[in-house]
This record gives C-alpha cells, structure tokens and sequence, in this order.
C-alpha cells in the first residue's frame, strides 16, 4: 500500500495551528470593531486601570451585552500622553493629570470644549500633594517649610514635562501664599526648596522610584495615592500631610474623533458612565484615591490635613500656569536661577 504524506502550505500549517488551539482553549467570535476601545493614560492611573477599572468594566459590558470587549491601553506622563492625543495618537478616552492637559486637546479638536459638563465636572479622581519621607523621618519634616531647611534633599518632577510636577509645585506655592497673603513669603519658599531638590525627572513615577532607590534624599513631594500603591505593593514609603495642602483634580474626557473613526460610541460612553459610578469609585479609593463625593470620605489610617484648598482658589488653571510656568512665569525665573547659581 503507497502511503502519501500531505504537506500543506504554510498558510495551511497556521490556520490548522490556530484551529487545534481553538480546539483546546476555546476561542469565540473576534471582537466586533464596535467592542474595542483604546484608552490614552497618565501613568499614575495605569495600575487602578488595568488591575481594577478595567476587568470589573469588562464584567458589566458581558453582563449587558454577552459580548467580550477589547481594551488597548497607553500610559505615560501627562504632557506626553496630550501630545500624543493631540498629534494623531488615536485613544477613544484621555485620562490626564490636570485640566491645563486636557485644555490642550480642546484646541487640538480632539476633546469637545464641553467636556467639563457633567454631575463630575469632568473629574475622575481625587487625591491630595503630600510629602514622602524616610523611615523614622530623621529630618522631622511636617511641613513645606521643612524642604526649605540647608542640608535636606528634596525629589519632585519636571512641571516642563510632568502633570504631577505642576500639581506639587501649586501646592508649596498655594499654601505659602494662602498662609501669608503676599507673593514674597511663597516666592522665598519656593526658591529655597527648589535649591534643595537634587533632580527633576519627566514624571512623577519615576521621582518615586529613584526616591526608594536612593538612600541620600530625605523626601519626595507627590501624590497620596502613588505612595499608598506602594504600601499596596509591600514597599511603603512613610509619608505627612501638610497641615494645607492641595487637592488633586484629576480630569477624563471622550476623544470625539477617535470614536467618530472607531464606531465604538456605545461602548465608550458606557465605560465614560462607569468611571463615574459607586462601583469605580470604590475600587479608586482601593488603589490610594479620594472619593468625588466627601460625603462617602471614610479613610481609617490616612492622615487629614488641616486645609485642603484647590486649583480654583488660586485662581484657576489658566491664571496659575501663567503666573507660573510661562516664559515670565514665577516658577520659570526661579529654576532658572538655581541652575545658573549651581554652574558657578
């Protein structure tokens, strides 16, 4: 008896691999282009997302509709990820440190000026500016003023590049600010503490990370909810609460556009409702967050500040930036002096 042996094309070969897969795991239907959804992030919110938002997200979405969603993610700094967006990067929904970055896609007619219309305001998470210390905080710090002093070494980002930056730098000058009701007082501090810190990197999660590398830094100004992911993940980092601090108003928007292009405004708008619900909520505080609504704030084990203020009492985001980081900027002078002052 002649035995042949068929050897089938290469293309053959792969669609038999696929179906013996198939066969063993269980594949079901491709996602339909209308059940996939890109989201543009920054990078503090990467971990809450993709551990947390998404998968409980995903739940709801089979729930309702017995279909299986597709998430593409993207998470870098602030500044970085609206530029993106705003160059062409095709993210159905941006999540970004601050309003000033989400303001840049409204220009760039990628996010709908209304954006901010909603029980929210646009705002997805909340959190506080709080300072990060080492292990029995050798240097007692419990204030702003406590940067300020000779000899202690300070981390915060790069507000040219990091959203977190500008949201640390607002609140050393807010506080001041608001404490001594002139600009002299703030303007001093601020420049003391900007001689103290020893580098600025392009993000925020990135000062955190060469904070816990470093042994010759004594604190790091940041989010609360960056140093409670890291309790989360065994490596705390200690931490106070000044007695006035900032609050973190983090904004999320539709891109327009991109969904326009994708024809996904089903899902997109499902998932935009969520983010806003008890249930996302609840899994924000988890991961470090503050609730939107204060009213349900029950926090055991976080300190509380004795003043909370936001971007609003300072005038706003466009009036702070100005005064801060444009070419004339407060912020932009001082820096600038301090480089020039350490290449003498």
């Amino acid at each position: 008896m002649e035995i042949r042996i068929f050897s089938p094309p290469r293309r053959g070969v792969a669609a038999l691999v696929a179906i013996a897969v198939c066969a063993a795991v269980g594949c079901g239907e491709p996602a339909r282009r209308e059940d996939s959804l890109k989201l543009g992030g920054y990078s503090v919110v990467r971990e809450v997302f993709h551990e947390g938002i998404i998968p409980a997200f995903k739940k709801r979405w089979r729930e309702r509709t017995g279909r299986e969603p597709v998430f593409g993610e993207s998470y870098s700094s602030s500044g970085a990820q609206a530029r993106s967006i705003a160059s062409g990067f095709d993210a159905d929904v941006a999540a970004l440190s601050h309003p000033g970055d989400m303001e840049m896609l409204v220009k760039a007619g990628k996010v709908a000026s209304t954006w901010r219309n909603g029980p929210n305001q646009g705002i997805l998470t909340h959190s506080l500016v709080v300072i990060g210390h080492r292990e029995g905080n050798p240097r007692g710090i419990k204030d702003w003023s406590d940067l300020a002093k000779p000899g202690v070494a300070v981390l915060y980002p790069d507000p040219k590049t990091s959203g977190g930056a500008r949201w640390n730098v607002n609140a050393i000058h807010g506080a001041a600010l608001l404490k001594a009701g002139a600009d002299g007082p703030a303007r001093d501090l601020m420049e003391k503490i900007q001689a103290n810190v020893v580098n600025m990197d392009p993000s925020g999660r990135r000062s955190l990370a060469n904070f816990g590398r470093s042994g010759d830094v004594d604190a790091v100004v940041t989010y609360e909810n960056e140093l409670l992911l890291r309790a989360r993940e065994g490596e705390p980092i200690p931490y106070v609460v000044p007695p006035a601090t900032l609050l973190i108003e983090s904004p999320f928007a539709i891109v327009g556009p991109s969904v326009d292009k994708h024809g996904n405004r089903e899902l997109v708008e499902a998932f935009v409702e969520f983010l806003s619900s008890a249930e996302a909520q609840a899994i924000f505080v988890e991961y470090g967050f503050r609730p939107l609504d204060s009213s349900t704030e029950d926090l055991p084990g976080r300190p509380e500040p004795a003043e909370v203020f936001t971007i609003d009492d300072l005038g706003g985001w466009g009036k702070v930036a100005d005064e801060l980081y444009s070419s004339h900027g407060l912020w932009t002078a001082i820096a600038a002096r301090v480089v020039t002052s350490r290449g003498r």
